[in-house]
């Protein structure tokens, strides 16, 4: 600021300063020279003084004392009576006697205090206003209260948390949606931060949700849980951190780029770029109950007999509904045996890596010394792999999702919802019962069922189940798990034996510590491996709405996918 704005200041400072003067002056207010304050003063004085001459000074009763007088303190009062309450509206009934007589004395009051004797007839001064649990003579009642209401709230009718309760008949009221924070604000919400509440929009909402829970695990504040229709939810505040979107596989995550950043540049080309392949079984009795070959198992096995892990993360079957997956940590060579197997709905794998849920189950080490096996489909790989990629805090997956140094992919087409399948199709429209089925298999486009005697009780075109099939999982051109260090299926090998591809050095060495316990030879039919996997490609690039580009960077901003898929951009603004 120039010269000019100096004096504007230096003037508006002056007129201040006048203009607090008038107000406050302390200077000579006549020719006597006597300021204001002075006045003020003198005032007060002659006040006291005239005050002091008074005989008629008004003193509230006071009990007698057996002390000496100068023991006694009776506080000073002015020579104004004090204000009567009588003829107040909060004024208690019975509360005031008023004297006719003039003047205030040890059996009378005329100035609106009650003084009355007490019980040893000394004189006791009360509040004019009376007390409720006090009488007239200062002795003190029962204290009553009023009992608190119990089991009463508001009635909410156990309903929607946006649906109004109690609204009389023919009242119609619109009730707020979350829009009504941008009106009062007048603030929108910048396209840069990416809310729980888009990804709902365009993945969960939308049907395109894969169950592999990478949101859950991603979210640095908890914030997501898992709801009783096995979707994820949000439990808590979202903060827009945009975690939530940037991992989600079928959100912002642009997953075959994570195939070239897992296993460089070869491995998006046919079935990926792996070190080798095998057909392969665990020749022991107890491969009667695991899936083809029973490798998964006895590869865990042999890492936790070695100690190179701590637990498996796995699936096993719960214990309140038949043939619905859960995911479960096996830390004993019994616990994989007894689980063995493939159920074909997801577990939500990745949502179960707080590692404070199976602390009963894990060594007595510290957290960041454990290391652990997952088990999963190819997409709950991707969203491992590229959560690793990163060291931010997860919050209550962190410790999980670093001690994750082994990642086995089952070979996948595509997944189901399980109340789809096992109820609908298979209950409801076939007449099998859950209960009646002891093994499930997908080979050679048939889904087999079997009962709990071995004996074939279904084998019909998988096709035939589509509607039962996890809608997201058409967009999945991930048959055969790029991202993993070893990759297990069916298809390529003959029955009873599993297809092994081992991707990465970790994947090898985990084949190592399983080789003497296996019956193996080179892969059968390594051209079935490939015609699928280029099967499952290009049912992926019809039901992609975007392009399929591994070149292109990670992470897809939410706008860009809104424009292709034609989801709100801000869901949030309009009432979600």
């Amino acid at each position: 600021m120039g010269i000019d704005g100096e004096a504007e200041r230096s003037e508006a400072s002056e007129m201040r300063a006048g203009a607090a003067g008038t107000e406050r002056s302390e200077g000579p207010d006549d020719a006597s020279g006597e300021t204001a304050s002075e006045k003020r003063h003198a005032s007060r004085e002659d006040e006291r003084s005239e005050s002091s001459n008074r005989d008629d000074r008004a003193f509230p009763g006071v009990p007698e004392s057996e002390d000496e007088d100068d023991a006694v303190i009776v506080p000073e009062t002015s020579g104004a009576a004090p204000r009567s309450r009588e003829g107040l509206d909060h004024a208690r009934e019975g509360a005031i006697e008023t004297a006719t007589d003039e003047g205030c004395g040890p059996d009378t009051c005329t100035c609106g205090e009650k003084t009355a004797p007490d019980a040893e007839g000394r004189s006791v001064a009360t509040d004019g206003a009376g007390v409720s649990n006090v009488d007239e003579t200062g002795s003190l009642g029962n204290l009553e209260f009023t009992e608190p209401s119990e089991n009463v709230s508001q009635d909410v009718d156990n309903g929607e948390p946006d649906v109004r309760v109690g609204v009389p008949e023919g009242v119609d009221l619109d009730t707020p949606t979350y829009s009504i924070r941008s009106e009062m604000n007048d603030i929108e919400t910048p396209d840069e931060k990416t809310w729980f509440m888009e990804l709902d929009e365009a993945v969960i909402d939308a049907g395109r949700c894969i169950q592999c829970g990478t949101c859950v695990a991603a979210c640095p504040s908890d914030s997501i849980g898992v709801g009783d229709d096995d979707l994820p939810e949000l439990v808590k505040m979202c903060t827009g951190c945009s975690l939530c979107w940037d991992f989600c596989p079928r959100g912002g995550l642009r997953y075959e780029r994570q195939w070239k950043i897992t296993g460089g540049e070869d491995n998006v080309k046919g079935a990926g770029d792996p070190i080798t392949e095998f057909s392969a079984k665990v020749d022991d009795d107890w491969t009667d109950g695991a899936q083809d070959g029973g490798v998964v198992t006895g590869m865990l096995a042999s890492l936790l007999e070695a100690g190179e892990i701590d637990g498996a993360l796995i699936a096993t079957e719960s214990e309140e509904e038949d043939w619905k997956a859960e995911s479960f940590l096996a830390t004993t060579e019994e616990e994989l045996i007894e689980n063995a197997g493939t159920v074909y709905n997801q577990t939500l794998a990745l949502g179960n890596l707080d590692l404070k849920q199976w602390e009963h189950k894990l060594p007595d080490k510290d957290w960041d010394e454990l290391s652990l096996a997952l088990v999963g489909t190819p997409c709950e790989i991707e969203g491992i792999r590229a959560l690793q990629d990163f060291d931010w805090d997860y919050q209550g997956h962190d410790e999980g999702i670093g001690a994750v140094e082994y990642t086995i992919a089952l070979m996948c087409t595509k997944n189901f919802n399980y109340y789809s399948l096992m109820g609908e199709q298979l209950e409801d429209q076939r007449g099998i019962s859950p209960d009646e089925i002891g093994k499930m298999d997908v080979l050679h486009g048939k889904l087999m069922v079997y009962g709990r005697d071995g004996e074939m009780i279904l084998e019909e075109d998988i096709e035939n189940f589509h509607d039962a099939a996890l809608k997201g999982c058409d967009e999945c051109a991930d048959f055969t798990g790029f991202c993993a260090d070893v990759t297990v299926g069916s298809v390529g090998s003959a029955d009873e034996y599993s297809s092994v591809i081992l991707r990465t050095e970790q994947g090898v060495r985990a084949w190592e510590y399983t080789e003497p316990k296996l019956d193996y030879h080179d892969l059968e039919d390594k051209s079935a491996v490939g015609k699928l996997q280029g099967w499952d490609k290009k049912k992926a690039f019809e039901s992609l709405e975007r392009p399929f580009d591994p070149d292109a960077p990670r992470f897809i901003d939410y706008t860009d996918h809104a424009e292709n898929y034609g989801t709100s951009t801000n869901p949030h603004d309009e009432g979600h």
